[in-house]
């Protein structure tokens, strides 16, 4: 019997350990560590942070869930990884900190055949003075406890507004090399939905502020779609969702610094600027969880594992070369370590081997340009991959079996811009593949036959369904596997 620790319980680990449990649960040990008690459906905290949804709609218990499938669940950090052993013990291990309240403290040393690294990010609030809920001046909607610490101050302007006084919010992204930004595209739509709804809107000023060189980036480098039967780009198409709403906007920002009610930023030019606010959800940068690694003899090689910025290293190719020398096949196919065969890094965990959008730095040398994405459905694509090359590994195959290049693969996304079952909205859109290849698709660098957005009720409904779906799917109820992930 071999034993598969899964590092992380989101939508990589989460989906991982499913699959494992289903093929190979019967024969093998899957444990899966998380510090958190419960599976958060992220894509909807936003309907949390404006007071649509609870807490409770978002999340549900994990011990419950992996007890039907007989997988291990710990609730437990992981601080080390010693991929040839040790003094602890002789072959390969993990050692953990329970974050559980009965054993909180606790360590525990973790033995494994295979590990995969699924521990998604840290929110790096620190990286920008001010920024964050817990020691700074805004508010997010990364955590589902976040997003109810944002509702709450939403409200608390709401209730001004109402009584005749004007407010300024601030949305958007708050360092220089953030990722992520649909979460705060999602957000400032539905606040600006929920002022029409309010009839309130001509008391609140909204801002875009973001990383993006032209709105609609997405750290993709920009993307052409087919809408209505031509094709567009993404900046016009954001642009336009904007001015229809009466929004100004910011890109090519790097935030410095906050202070109560001031956002200091700089753009591309050098300048350096001061916005004030009311009311600010900025998404913080990401950074990978803080584990070391240490070799047999006890050296640290965590330097060796992982990238500078806590990301680990994969089968990318990480050498460093010019923006223009970059090629769809640098990218991860299959998620495995170069170093040790049966330690693999999915989801937001593993390494990127360099940006999509092209690198920038303001005339002051600050790095002003999104990260690249790989949340949601290429999370979920990256953990059934490696479900799949384990289980053939398992079963005796020399090396993986499965590969899910974001240059081979694509992704949709359903993004709200209201939150009403008749005159809600959504933009629906679809990338294919996620990293341009201009060999394959020489024009535009995607397939533009599966590279289309549109917006409107219909998305709105879509959402809403496949909220319950990957809940439903996620808590293993009956035909789970037959869902789409």
């Amino acid at each position: 019997m071999s034993r598969i620790v899964i590092l992380g319980a989101g939508i990589s680990g989460h989906t991982t350990a499913r699959w494992l449990g289903k093929w190979v649960g019967q024969e093998h040990e899957i444990v899966v560590v998380s510090p958190n008690e419960t599976w958060n459906w992220i894509p909807s905290n936003i309907w949390v942070g404006v007071g649509e949804m609870t807490e409770g709609q978002v999340t549900f218990p994990l011990a419950p869930v992996y007890d039907k499938l007989g997988v291990v669940f710990k609730q437990a950090k992981a601080l080390s990884i010693h991929p040839e052993g040790g003094d602890a013990a002789d072959q390969p291990y993990v050692t953990l900190e329970y974050t559980e309240a009965a054993r909180a403290g606790q360590s525990e040393t973790l033995t494994y055949d295979y590990l995969v690294n699924a521990t998604g990010p840290k929110l790096n609030f620190g990286a920008t003075p001010g920024l964050g809920p817990d020691e700074g001046y805004t508010t997010s909607v990364c955590t589902p406890g976040h997003a109810l610490h944002a509702n709450e101050e939403l409200q608390a302007n709401i209730a001004a507004m109402k009584r005749g006084e004007t407010r300024t919010f601030v949305i958007g992204t708050g360092h220089g090399m953030c990722t992520c930004q649909g979460a705060a595209f999602e957000y400032i739509y539905n606040i600006e939905h929920m002022f029409r709804k309010e009839k309130i809107r001509d008391k609140a000023r909204m801002v875009w502020i973001s990383n993006e060189y032209e709105l609609g980036d997405f750290g993709m480098g920009g993307v052409h779609i087919k809408r209505g039967g031509y094709i567009t780009n993404g900046k016009v198409f954001a642009e336009s969702l904007m001015v229809e709403r009466g929004m100004e906007w910011i890109v090519r920002a790097a935030v410095k610094r906050i202070e109560p009610g001031k956002i200091h930023y700089e753009i591309l030019d050098g300048s350096e600027h001061t916005l004030e606010f009311d009311f600010a959800m900025l998404i913080p940068p990401f950074a990978g969880q803080p584990m070391k690694a240490y070799g047999k003899d006890g050296g640290d090689i965590t330097s060796e594992l992982f990238a500078p910025n806590g990301f680990m290293k994969v089968d990318g190719d990480y050498t460093p070369k010019p923006y223009e020398e970059w090629h769809k096949d640098d990218w991860p196919k299959t998620y495995q370590s170069p170093r040790y065969e049966n330690l693999f890094a999915i989801g937001i965990a593993f390494a990127p081997p360099h940006l999509i959008s092209k690198p920038m730095k303001s005339a002051n040398d600050t790095p002003i340009n999104p990260a690249p994405p790989r949340t949601g459905m290429p999370s979920a694509t990256m953990g059934k991959a490696v479900a799949e090359s384990i289980r053939d590994m398992l079963g005796g195959a020399a090396e993986p079996t499965h590969t899910a290049s974001m240059a081979e693969t694509g992704a949709a996304c359903v993004a709200s811009t209201g939150m009403d079952l008749f005159q809600g909205s959504a933009a629906t859109m679809t990338v294919f593949p996620v990293v341009p290849d201009y060999e394959t698709y020489p024009e535009y660098g995607r397939d533009m036959n599966l590279t289309f957005g549109e917006i409107g009720l219909a998305g709105h409904w879509m959402k809403y369904i496949l909220h319950h779906v990957f809940i439903y799917q996620a808590k293993m109820k009956p035909g789970w596997s037959l869902l789409p992930h």
